[in-house]
């Protein structure tokens, strides 16, 4: 089977981001400077041969995708196993604010801990799981072709250590930008990392890096 070539995006600037509040699988907007975002990356990959858009059905992802999508002139297929990572009653506070409020769990959470899962959320080895399950579905579909696959940090994260083989408690030195462009090859035998947080579009801009939100 030939490789189908994945070009991975995060979604926009979020208000959210800004504050550092956990978005998780919230419905929150893009703010102006994520439509801007959106915009230059609509523009960078205008003469890409992208087959297919998918997105996470989230709006700041599918906000970034319309975007992108329009400048293809393609339409853009959702997905619920590209949202976020559910973060239950994490969702809606920020980290300083989970910290004070639930510290031995803020302190599983910053350990990463693989089993982990905040009230009502997911722990990390089920978003893999389905992450992981998700993409690789998408990708099978598209063998020989380039697809967009816009998303959220969090998924982007799960994909990077999938593509590197690095365990999810392995700390992160890479970034997971705001728009930034990652890409990868898939195959029935996985993932392969090709190259990441390409933001060179985005050079008037600093997009935040959170990988949770």
């Amino acid at each position: 089977m030939d490789a189908t070539r994945i070009i991975a995006i995060r979604h926009g600037e979020t208000a959210w981001n800004v504050d550092s509040r956990i978005q998780g699988q919230l419905d929150i907007p893009l703010n102006d400077t994520g439509r801007w975002q959106a915009g230059k990356l609509a523009q960078a990959l205008a003469g890409e041969a992208i087959s297919t858009v998918y997105s996470s059905d989230l709006l700041r992802a599918l906000e970034t995708a319309q975007t992108l999508a329009g400048a293809l002139d393609l339409p853009v297929h959702t997905d619920a196993g590209l949202r976020e990572r559910s973060f239950g009653v994490f969702q809606g506070h920020t980290f300083a604010e989970i910290e004070a409020t639930l510290p031995e769990q803020a302190m599983r959470w910053r350990k990463r801990d693989p089993e982990f899962a905040p009230e009502g959320g997911e722990c990390l080895n089920d978003f893999r799981d389905r992450v992981v399950a998700c993409v690789s579905a998408l990708a099978a579909r598209h063998p020989g072709e380039l697809i967009a696959v816009v998303a959220h940090g969090g998924v982007m994260d799960v994909l990077y250590r999938a593509a590197t083989h690095q365990g999810l408690q392995a700390p992160r030195s890479w970034e997971l930008g705001n728009a930034a462009l990652n890409r990868l090859l898939w195959t029935p035998e996985g993932f392969t990392l090709v190259g990441w947080a390409d933001s060179n579009h985005l050079e008037q801009d600093e997009s935040l890096d959170e990988s949770t939100t």
